[in-house]
C-alpha cells in the first residue's frame, strides 16, 4: 500500500527527530557522517513537501517495479571496476557520490570487503552510477569521476570527492584534479564532453528499470556465460551482510 505525502512527510520527521541518538549510539558514526546524513533527510523531507504544495498526491505517482529477490542483467560492465575478470563472484555498485550512505559505505565496509575478497581473487567489484535526482552534485560529481578514470584515477578521485561531499561544485572538481596532478587540460575537456553525463544518466535508467532507485545498492552474484544473475545488498551494510552472499556462492563454485 502506498504511503500519502502527509504519512511519509511523519516518517522523516521522526528520522529526523530521533538522528542525533542514533548518532550517539554508533560508535563508527562521525559528526560530519552524522551531519551528511541529516541533510539528506532533510532534502528528502523538502521535496515531500514540495509535492505536496503542488497538490500532487504521492498515489498518483507511477508506481515503482517490484523488487524480485534475484537480478538478471546480460552483462556485469561498469565505468570502472576492481578485482580479477574471472573472480567466481561478482559485486555491481550502483552509488552516488554525493550520497553520505555511499561514503559511509566507502569509509568503512569496502576497505575490508577489498582486503579480504577482491584482493584475494575471489569478488570482481563493479561501480556504476545512480545519481540521485535531489542532489545537485551527483552528476557532476559523477562525471568528474569518470574523467579521473580516463587518466587511470577514478578510485582515488571517488575517495577524495567522497571526503569534501559538503563542498561539491564549482571549482572542486577541477582542484581535487590539481591535488592528483591530473592533466589539467584533458580534465576540462573530458568534463565538457556530453558523453560521460549520458553514461552516468544511462546508468540510472537502467537502476531504475531494475527498481533499483536509492543508493547504495548492490548486486552480488555470478556471471555465467555472459549473464549475471545476483542478489540485492542495499544500504551502507556492514561486511558481514556481504559476507552472507558471497560464502555460498563461493562454496557453490568449489
Amino acid at each position: 500500500m502506498l504511503l500519502t505525502t502527509r504519512k511519509m512527510t511523519m516518517v522523516f520527521t521522526f528520522l529526523l527527530a530521533s538522528l542525533p541518538a542514533v548518532a550517539m549510539a554508533a560508535d563508527t558514526l562521525t559528526k560530519q557522517q552524522g551531519d551528511a546524513i541529516l541533510a539528506e533527510l532533510k532534502a528528502i523531507r523538502a521535496l515531500l513537501e514540495k509535492q505536496a504544495e503542488n497538490n500532487v498526491p504521492a498515489a498518483a505517482a507511477p508506481a515503482a517495479a517490484p523488487v524480485q529477490p534475484r537480478v538478471t542483467l546480460p552483462d556485469a560492465e561498469g565505468h570502472a571496476a576492481l578485482g580479477a575478470r574471472d573472480a567466481p563472484v561478482t559485486i555491481i555498485e550502483f552509488t552516488d557520490l554525493q550520497c553520505p550512505y555511499c561514503a559511509r559505505f566507502s569509509a568503512q565496509t569496502f576497505p575490508e570487503l577489498q582486503k579480504k575478497y577482491i584482493d584475494t581473487g575471489k569478488v570482481r567489484f563493479v561501480t556504476r552510477d545512480l545519481p540521485l535526482a535531489f542532489h545537485a552534485q551527483a552528476v557532476p560529481a559523477a562525471v568528474a569521476a569518470r574523467c579521473a578514470g580516463d587518466q587511470g584515477k577514478y578510485w582515488e578521485y571517488r575517495e577524495r570527492l567522497f571526503a569534501v561531499q559538503q563542498d561539491l561544485g564549482g571549482a572542486a572538481y577541477s582542484k581535487l584534479a590539481a591535488d592528483m596532478k591530473l592533466d589539467a587540460q584533458a580534465f576540462a575537456a573530458c568534463r565538457a564532453a556530453p558523453g560521460n553525463k549520458a553514461a552516468a544518466e544511462a546508468d540510472r535508467t537502467a537502476a531504475n528499470a531494475l527498481g533499483i532507485t536509492g543508493t547504495p545498492t548492490f548486486l552480488v552474484g555470478t556471471v555465467t556465460n555472459g549473464t549475471f544473475t545476483g542478489d540485492r545488498v542495499t544500504g551502507a551494510q556492514p561486511l558481514s551482510a556481504f559476507e552472507a552472499k558471497i560464502e555460498p556462492l563461493l562454496a557453490g563454485k568449489k
